[in-house]
Protein backbone atom coordinates (compact mmCIF):
# COMPACT_ATOMS: atom_id res chain seq x y z
CA UNK A 1 0.00 0.00 0.00
CA UNK A 2 1.19 3.55 -0.59
CA UNK A 3 2.70 5.82 2.00
CA UNK A 4 0.94 9.11 1.18
CA UNK A 5 0.14 11.25 4.22
CA UNK A 6 -1.43 14.13 2.27
CA UNK A 7 -2.43 15.33 -1.14
CA UNK A 8 -3.01 18.08 -3.65
CA UNK A 9 -2.96 18.19 -7.42
CA UNK A 10 -2.97 20.69 -10.27
CA UNK A 11 -5.78 20.76 -12.74
CA UNK A 12 -4.39 19.23 -15.96
CA UNK A 13 -4.68 20.78 -19.38
CA UNK A 14 -6.27 18.53 -21.98
CA UNK A 15 -7.61 20.90 -24.59
CA UNK A 16 -8.78 19.10 -27.76
CA UNK A 17 -7.33 20.89 -30.79
CA UNK A 18 -10.73 21.54 -32.33
CA UNK A 19 -12.09 23.43 -29.33
CA UNK A 20 -11.25 26.93 -28.12
CA UNK A 21 -10.71 25.79 -24.55
CA UNK A 22 -11.15 22.83 -22.22
CA UNK A 23 -14.45 24.33 -21.10
CA UNK A 24 -15.87 24.88 -24.57
CA UNK A 25 -19.04 23.02 -25.47
CA UNK A 26 -18.60 21.35 -28.89
CA UNK A 27 -21.39 21.21 -31.45
CA UNK A 28 -20.91 18.09 -33.54
CA UNK A 29 -24.29 18.08 -35.22
CA UNK A 30 -27.46 20.11 -35.54
CA UNK A 31 -30.12 18.84 -33.18
CA UNK A 32 -33.63 18.11 -34.35
CA UNK A 33 -35.99 21.08 -33.99
CA UNK A 34 -38.02 21.25 -30.80
CA UNK A 35 -41.73 20.77 -31.36
CA UNK A 36 -43.74 23.55 -29.66
CA UNK A 37 -46.11 22.30 -26.93
CA UNK A 38 -49.86 22.31 -27.22
CA UNK A 39 -51.55 25.05 -25.24
CA UNK A 40 -51.58 24.29 -21.52
CA UNK A 41 -50.21 20.71 -21.49
CA UNK A 42 -52.42 18.52 -19.34
CA UNK A 43 -50.93 16.80 -16.30
CA UNK A 44 -50.29 13.23 -17.35
CA UNK A 45 -48.00 10.56 -15.94
CA UNK A 46 -45.62 9.01 -18.45
CA UNK A 47 -44.57 5.41 -17.70
CA UNK A 48 -40.89 5.39 -16.87
CA UNK A 49 -40.55 2.10 -18.74
CA UNK A 50 -41.00 4.05 -21.99
CA UNK A 51 -37.54 5.59 -21.54
CA UNK A 52 -34.59 3.24 -22.16
CA UNK A 53 -32.51 2.81 -19.02
CA UNK A 54 -29.48 1.32 -20.73
CA UNK A 55 -26.30 3.32 -20.37
CA UNK A 56 -27.20 4.72 -16.95
CA UNK A 57 -26.63 1.67 -14.75
CA UNK A 58 -23.67 -0.57 -14.07
CA UNK A 59 -23.40 -4.10 -15.40
CA UNK A 60 -24.36 -6.82 -12.93
CA UNK A 61 -21.07 -8.64 -13.45
CA UNK A 62 -19.19 -5.74 -11.86
CA UNK A 63 -21.28 -6.12 -8.70
CA UNK A 64 -20.54 -9.85 -8.65
CA UNK A 65 -16.81 -9.22 -8.91
CA UNK A 66 -16.99 -6.71 -6.06
CA UNK A 67 -18.78 -9.19 -3.80
CA UNK A 68 -16.14 -11.85 -4.40
CA UNK A 69 -13.25 -9.46 -3.74
CA UNK A 70 -14.99 -8.13 -0.62
CA UNK A 71 -15.11 -11.61 0.88
CA UNK A 72 -11.38 -11.99 0.33
CA UNK A 73 -10.61 -8.54 1.78
CA UNK A 74 -12.62 -9.16 4.94
CA UNK A 75 -10.80 -12.44 5.49
CA UNK A 76 -7.43 -10.77 4.87
CA UNK A 77 -8.05 -7.91 7.32
CA UNK A 78 -9.40 -10.16 10.05
CA UNK A 79 -6.46 -12.52 9.69
CA UNK A 80 -3.72 -9.90 9.33
CA UNK A 81 -4.98 -7.24 11.75
CA UNK A 82 -7.54 -8.93 13.95
CA UNK A 83 -11.17 -7.91 14.48
CA UNK A 84 -10.47 -5.36 17.25
CA UNK A 85 -7.83 -3.32 15.43
CA UNK A 86 -9.79 -3.59 12.17
CA UNK A 87 -12.89 -2.18 13.86
CA UNK A 88 -10.93 0.72 15.38
CA UNK A 89 -9.34 1.44 12.01
CA UNK A 90 -12.72 1.38 10.27
CA UNK A 91 -14.32 3.79 12.76
CA UNK A 92 -11.44 6.25 12.41
CA UNK A 93 -11.45 5.91 8.61
CA UNK A 94 -15.12 6.88 8.50
CA UNK A 95 -14.30 10.40 9.73
CA UNK A 96 -12.34 11.64 6.66
CA UNK A 97 -14.65 9.63 4.37
CA UNK A 98 -17.71 11.54 5.58
CA UNK A 99 -15.95 14.86 4.99
CA UNK A 100 -14.92 13.86 1.47
CA UNK A 101 -18.41 12.61 0.58
CA UNK A 102 -19.89 15.90 1.76
CA UNK A 103 -17.47 17.85 -0.47
CA UNK A 104 -18.20 15.64 -3.49
CA UNK A 105 -21.93 16.07 -2.93
CA UNK A 106 -21.49 19.83 -3.22
CA UNK A 107 -19.65 19.37 -6.52
CA UNK A 108 -22.34 16.98 -7.82
CA UNK A 109 -25.31 19.04 -6.63
CA UNK A 110 -25.96 20.91 -9.90
CA UNK A 111 -26.73 17.87 -12.05
CA UNK A 112 -26.60 14.81 -9.73
CA UNK A 113 -25.38 11.50 -11.06
CA UNK A 114 -27.43 8.29 -10.61
CA UNK A 115 -27.16 7.14 -7.01
CA UNK A 116 -26.35 3.57 -7.98
CA UNK A 117 -23.30 4.71 -9.97
CA UNK A 118 -22.10 6.86 -7.07
CA UNK A 119 -22.29 3.84 -4.76
CA UNK A 120 -20.53 1.72 -7.37
CA UNK A 121 -17.68 4.23 -7.62
CA UNK A 122 -17.12 4.18 -3.85
CA UNK A 123 -17.38 0.39 -3.77
CA UNK A 124 -14.90 -0.05 -6.61
CA UNK A 125 -12.32 2.09 -4.84
CA UNK A 126 -12.89 0.52 -1.43
CA UNK A 127 -12.99 -3.08 -2.65
CA UNK A 128 -11.71 -3.80 -6.15
CA UNK A 129 -8.93 -1.19 -6.33
CA UNK A 130 -7.62 -2.13 -2.88
CA UNK A 131 -7.86 -5.81 -3.75
CA UNK A 132 -5.81 -5.28 -6.92
CA UNK A 133 -3.16 -3.25 -5.06
CA UNK A 134 -2.91 -5.79 -2.26
CA UNK A 135 -2.75 -8.64 -4.74
CA UNK A 136 0.18 -7.05 -6.58
CA UNK A 137 1.96 -6.35 -3.26
CA UNK A 138 1.54 -9.94 -2.11
CA UNK A 139 2.65 -11.33 -5.47
CA UNK A 140 5.80 -9.22 -5.55
CA UNK A 141 6.58 -10.11 -1.93
CA UNK A 142 6.30 -13.80 -2.78
CA UNK A 143 8.62 -13.40 -5.77
CA UNK A 144 11.21 -10.97 -4.39
CA UNK A 145 10.70 -11.15 -0.65
CA UNK A 146 9.91 -8.25 1.71
CA UNK A 147 10.82 -4.82 0.30
CA UNK A 148 13.81 -3.21 2.04
CA UNK A 149 16.22 -0.38 1.32
CA UNK A 150 16.19 0.92 -2.25
CA UNK A 151 13.43 -1.49 -3.29
CA UNK A 152 11.20 -0.14 -0.53
CA UNK A 153 11.72 3.39 -1.85
CA UNK A 154 10.99 2.16 -5.37
CA UNK A 155 7.84 0.49 -4.10
CA UNK A 156 6.66 3.73 -2.51
CA UNK A 157 7.52 6.16 -5.30
CA UNK A 158 6.95 4.00 -8.40
CA UNK A 159 5.06 0.78 -7.72
CA UNK A 160 2.34 2.22 -5.49
CA UNK A 161 1.41 5.16 -7.76
CA UNK A 162 1.36 3.00 -10.90
CA UNK A 163 -0.56 0.03 -9.47
CA UNK A 164 -2.99 1.99 -7.35
CA UNK A 165 -3.85 4.62 -9.96
CA UNK A 166 -4.32 1.92 -12.58
CA UNK A 167 -6.64 0.01 -10.25
CA UNK A 168 -8.66 3.11 -9.39
CA UNK A 169 -8.65 4.46 -12.93
CA UNK A 170 -9.94 1.13 -14.19
CA UNK A 171 -13.08 1.69 -12.13
CA UNK A 172 -13.65 5.13 -13.65
CA UNK A 173 -13.18 3.69 -17.14
CA UNK A 174 -15.66 0.88 -16.45
CA UNK A 175 -18.27 3.44 -15.40
CA UNK A 176 -17.59 5.34 -18.61
CA UNK A 177 -17.89 2.18 -20.70
CA UNK A 178 -20.99 0.67 -19.07
CA UNK A 179 -22.96 3.79 -18.06
CA UNK A 180 -22.08 6.12 -20.91
CA UNK A 181 -25.30 8.15 -20.79
CA UNK A 182 -24.55 9.20 -17.20
CA UNK A 183 -21.03 10.43 -18.05
CA UNK A 184 -21.58 13.82 -19.68
CA UNK A 185 -18.44 15.85 -19.06
CA UNK A 186 -15.49 16.83 -16.85
CA UNK A 187 -17.54 17.45 -13.70
CA UNK A 188 -19.08 13.97 -13.95
CA UNK A 189 -15.61 12.50 -14.42
CA UNK A 190 -14.28 14.37 -11.40
CA UNK A 191 -17.21 13.14 -9.29
CA UNK A 192 -16.72 9.49 -10.26
CA UNK A 193 -12.94 9.71 -9.90
CA UNK A 194 -13.21 11.44 -6.54
CA UNK A 195 -15.56 8.78 -5.18
CA UNK A 196 -13.36 5.94 -6.39
CA UNK A 197 -10.41 7.65 -4.69
CA UNK A 198 -12.45 8.21 -1.51
CA UNK A 199 -13.38 4.54 -1.35
CA UNK A 200 -9.76 3.49 -1.82
CA UNK A 201 -8.54 5.89 0.87
CA UNK A 202 -11.19 4.59 3.27
CA UNK A 203 -10.02 0.98 3.08
CA UNK A 204 -6.35 1.94 3.00
CA UNK A 205 -6.85 4.10 6.09
CA UNK A 206 -8.36 1.16 7.93
CA UNK A 207 -5.09 -0.67 7.44
CA UNK A 208 -2.90 2.29 8.38
CA UNK A 209 -4.88 3.14 11.51
CA UNK A 210 -5.10 -0.50 12.62
CA UNK A 211 -1.36 -1.10 12.16
CA UNK A 212 -0.60 2.12 14.06
CA UNK A 213 -2.84 1.01 16.91
CA UNK A 214 -1.20 -2.41 17.07
CA UNK A 215 2.36 -1.07 16.94
CA UNK A 216 2.14 2.18 18.90
CA UNK A 217 -1.19 2.40 20.65
CA UNK A 218 -3.18 5.62 20.93
CA UNK A 219 -0.17 7.95 20.49
CA UNK A 220 0.95 6.58 17.12
CA UNK A 221 -2.64 6.16 15.96
CA UNK A 222 -3.33 9.83 16.71
CA UNK A 223 -0.32 10.93 14.66
CA UNK A 224 -1.31 8.72 11.74
CA UNK A 225 -4.87 10.03 11.91
CA UNK A 226 -3.58 13.62 11.85
CA UNK A 227 -1.39 12.98 8.81
CA UNK A 228 -3.91 10.99 6.81
CA UNK A 229 -7.29 12.01 8.16
CA UNK A 230 -6.69 15.74 8.72
CA UNK A 231 -3.87 16.81 6.40
CA UNK A 232 -4.61 14.57 3.45
CA UNK A 233 -8.20 13.30 3.21
CA UNK A 234 -8.33 14.43 -0.42
CA UNK A 235 -5.11 12.76 -1.57
CA UNK A 236 -6.45 9.79 -3.52
CA UNK A 237 -9.55 11.82 -4.33
CA UNK A 238 -7.57 14.38 -6.32
CA UNK A 239 -5.21 11.86 -7.93
CA UNK A 240 -8.03 9.84 -9.45
CA UNK A 241 -10.01 12.97 -10.29
CA UNK A 242 -7.34 13.69 -12.90
CA UNK A 243 -8.24 10.47 -14.68
CA UNK A 244 -11.94 11.26 -14.42
CA UNK A 245 -11.45 14.83 -15.64
CA UNK A 246 -9.71 13.75 -18.84
CA UNK A 247 -12.27 11.01 -19.47
CA UNK A 248 -14.97 13.65 -18.98
CA UNK A 249 -13.39 15.77 -21.71
CA UNK A 250 -13.45 12.70 -23.95
CA UNK A 251 -17.11 12.12 -23.09
CA UNK A 252 -17.92 15.71 -24.06
CA UNK A 253 -16.42 15.03 -27.50
CA UNK A 254 -18.70 12.03 -27.95
CA UNK A 255 -15.93 9.45 -28.35
CA UNK A 256 -16.61 5.72 -28.25
CA UNK A 257 -15.29 3.41 -25.55
CA UNK A 258 -12.42 2.33 -27.76
CA UNK A 259 -11.52 5.90 -28.65
CA UNK A 260 -11.55 6.83 -24.95
CA UNK A 261 -8.63 4.51 -24.13
CA UNK A 262 -6.10 7.12 -25.28
CA UNK A 263 -7.50 9.97 -23.16
CA UNK A 264 -7.86 7.55 -20.25
CA UNK A 265 -4.15 6.71 -20.46
CA UNK A 266 -3.32 10.42 -20.55
CA UNK A 267 -5.38 11.02 -17.42
CA UNK A 268 -3.86 7.95 -15.80
CA UNK A 269 -0.37 9.29 -16.48
CA UNK A 270 -1.29 12.57 -14.80
CA UNK A 271 -2.71 10.78 -11.76
CA UNK A 272 0.40 8.58 -11.47
CA UNK A 273 2.70 11.60 -11.71
CA UNK A 274 0.85 13.48 -8.95
CA UNK A 275 0.75 10.38 -6.76
CA UNK A 276 4.48 9.76 -7.25
CA UNK A 277 5.25 13.41 -6.51
CA UNK A 278 3.25 13.23 -3.30
CA UNK A 279 4.89 10.00 -2.12
CA UNK A 280 8.30 11.31 -3.13
CA UNK A 281 7.83 14.45 -1.05
CA UNK A 282 7.31 12.24 1.99
CA UNK A 283 10.37 10.09 1.24
CA UNK A 284 13.00 12.50 -0.12
CA UNK A 285 12.09 15.97 1.14
CA UNK A 286 10.72 17.94 4.04
CA UNK A 287 7.12 16.83 3.85
CA UNK A 288 5.59 19.66 5.87
CA UNK A 289 7.54 22.35 3.98
CA UNK A 290 6.49 20.90 0.63
CA UNK A 291 2.95 20.50 1.92
CA UNK A 292 2.68 24.23 2.64
CA UNK A 293 4.59 25.55 -0.37
CA UNK A 294 3.37 23.18 -3.09
CA UNK A 295 0.51 20.93 -2.06
CA UNK A 296 -1.71 23.61 -0.51
CA UNK A 297 -1.47 25.90 -3.58
CA UNK A 298 -2.19 22.93 -5.84
CA UNK A 299 -5.24 22.06 -3.76
CA UNK A 300 -6.47 25.64 -4.08
CA UNK A 301 -5.99 25.41 -7.84
CA UNK A 302 -7.97 22.19 -7.86
CA UNK A 303 -10.87 23.89 -6.07
CA UNK A 304 -10.78 26.89 -8.41
CA UNK A 305 -10.84 24.55 -11.40
CA UNK A 306 -13.97 22.84 -10.09
CA UNK A 307 -15.62 26.23 -9.55
CA UNK A 308 -14.88 27.14 -13.18
CA UNK A 309 -16.34 23.84 -14.39
CA UNK A 310 -19.46 24.35 -12.28
CA UNK A 311 -19.98 27.77 -13.84
CA UNK A 312 -19.68 26.20 -17.27
CA UNK A 313 -22.41 23.74 -16.28
CA UNK A 314 -24.61 26.67 -15.31
CA UNK A 315 -24.00 28.38 -18.66
CA UNK A 316 -24.74 25.13 -20.49
CA UNK A 317 -28.02 24.74 -18.60
CA UNK A 318 -29.05 28.27 -19.56
CA UNK A 319 -28.25 27.75 -23.24
CA UNK A 320 -30.01 24.44 -23.59
CA UNK A 321 -33.09 25.47 -21.61
CA UNK A 322 -33.11 28.62 -23.71
CA UNK A 323 -33.72 26.35 -26.71
CA UNK A 324 -36.85 25.01 -25.02
CA UNK A 325 -37.95 28.49 -23.97
CA UNK A 326 -37.77 29.58 -27.60
CA UNK A 327 -40.12 26.70 -28.44
CA UNK A 328 -42.53 27.61 -25.63
CA UNK A 329 -41.81 24.90 -23.06
CA UNK A 330 -40.34 27.30 -20.48
CA UNK A 331 -40.65 31.01 -19.86
CA UNK A 332 -37.52 33.19 -19.91
CA UNK A 333 -38.05 33.78 -16.19
CA UNK A 334 -38.02 30.04 -15.54
CA UNK A 335 -34.76 29.69 -17.46
CA UNK A 336 -33.17 32.42 -15.34
CA UNK A 337 -34.41 30.67 -12.22
CA UNK A 338 -33.20 27.20 -13.24
CA UNK A 339 -29.79 28.29 -14.51
CA UNK A 340 -28.46 29.93 -11.33
CA UNK A 341 -27.94 28.76 -7.76
CA UNK A 342 -29.52 31.95 -6.44
CA UNK A 343 -32.57 31.45 -8.66
CA UNK A 344 -33.01 27.89 -7.45
CA UNK A 345 -32.80 28.93 -3.81
CA UNK A 346 -35.37 31.66 -4.38
CA UNK A 347 -37.66 29.20 -6.18
CA UNK A 348 -37.48 26.70 -3.32
CA UNK A 349 -38.17 29.44 -0.80
CA UNK A 350 -41.22 30.51 -2.81
CA UNK A 351 -42.47 26.92 -3.15
CA UNK A 352 -42.36 26.53 0.63
CA UNK A 353 -44.88 29.38 0.94
CA UNK A 354 -47.44 27.56 -1.22
CA UNK A 355 -50.24 25.55 0.32
CA UNK A 356 -48.88 22.35 1.81
CA UNK A 357 -45.22 23.30 1.19
CA UNK A 358 -44.55 22.37 -2.44
CA UNK A 359 -40.77 22.58 -2.25
CA UNK A 360 -40.53 18.86 -3.08
CA UNK A 361 -42.31 19.54 -6.37
CA UNK A 362 -39.96 22.44 -7.08
CA UNK A 363 -36.94 20.22 -6.44
CA UNK A 364 -38.34 17.70 -8.90
CA UNK A 365 -38.94 20.48 -11.44
CA UNK A 366 -35.36 21.73 -11.06
CA UNK A 367 -33.91 18.20 -11.31
CA UNK A 368 -35.92 17.32 -14.43
CA UNK A 369 -35.11 20.62 -16.13
CA UNK A 370 -31.39 20.21 -15.46
CA UNK A 371 -31.48 16.64 -16.76
CA UNK A 372 -33.34 17.94 -19.81
CA UNK A 373 -30.55 20.41 -20.56
CA UNK A 374 -27.97 17.62 -20.32
CA UNK A 375 -30.09 15.37 -22.54
CA UNK A 376 -30.37 18.09 -25.19
CA UNK A 377 -26.58 18.53 -25.11
CA UNK A 378 -26.13 14.80 -25.71
CA UNK A 379 -28.54 15.04 -28.64
CA UNK A 380 -26.64 17.98 -30.14
CA UNK A 381 -23.31 16.17 -29.91
CA UNK A 382 -24.89 13.02 -31.34
CA UNK A 383 -23.65 10.71 -28.60
CA UNK A 384 -26.98 9.41 -27.23
CA UNK A 385 -29.38 7.53 -29.55
CA UNK A 386 -32.00 7.51 -26.77
CA UNK A 387 -31.94 11.27 -26.19
CA UNK A 388 -35.20 11.90 -28.06
CA UNK A 389 -37.20 9.44 -25.93
CA UNK A 390 -35.71 10.80 -22.72
CA UNK A 391 -36.37 14.36 -23.87
CA UNK A 392 -40.10 13.70 -24.34
CA UNK A 393 -40.33 12.01 -20.95
CA UNK A 394 -38.59 14.89 -19.17
CA UNK A 395 -40.70 17.51 -20.94
CA UNK A 396 -43.90 15.74 -19.90
CA UNK A 397 -42.70 15.36 -16.33
CA UNK A 398 -41.73 19.04 -16.12
CA UNK A 399 -45.15 20.07 -17.44
CA UNK A 400 -46.88 17.75 -14.96
CA UNK A 401 -44.85 19.06 -12.05
CA UNK A 402 -45.49 22.67 -13.02
CA UNK A 403 -49.23 22.02 -13.16
CA UNK A 404 -49.14 20.34 -9.75
CA UNK A 405 -47.31 23.29 -8.21
CA UNK A 406 -49.94 25.75 -9.43
CA UNK A 407 -52.88 23.48 -8.63
CA UNK A 408 -55.35 25.10 -6.16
Amino acid sequence: MTHDPGAARPRPSHTPPEFASALAQPRHAAAAPITPPATSPAPVQIPTAAVPRGGRTASIWIIGVLVLILIGLVGYFLNALGPGASLIGMLLALVPLVGVLFAVRIVDRWEPEPRGLLVLAIAWGAIAAVGIALGVDLLLSMVFGPATGAREVLQTVVQAPVVEEFAKGLGVFLIFATARRAFDGPVDGIVYGALVGAGFAFTENIQYFAVSFIQGGAAETSMTFFLRGILSPFAHVMFTSVTGFVLGLAARRGVSTGQAIGPWLVGLAGAIALHAFWNGSAVFGDFFALYLTLQVPLFIGFVLGIVALRREESRLTRRRLGDYAAAGWFTPQEVDMLATSAGRKAALAWARTLRGDRSALMRSFITDATALAATRQRAITGRDPHAAAEEQDLLARAATTRAAMFAP
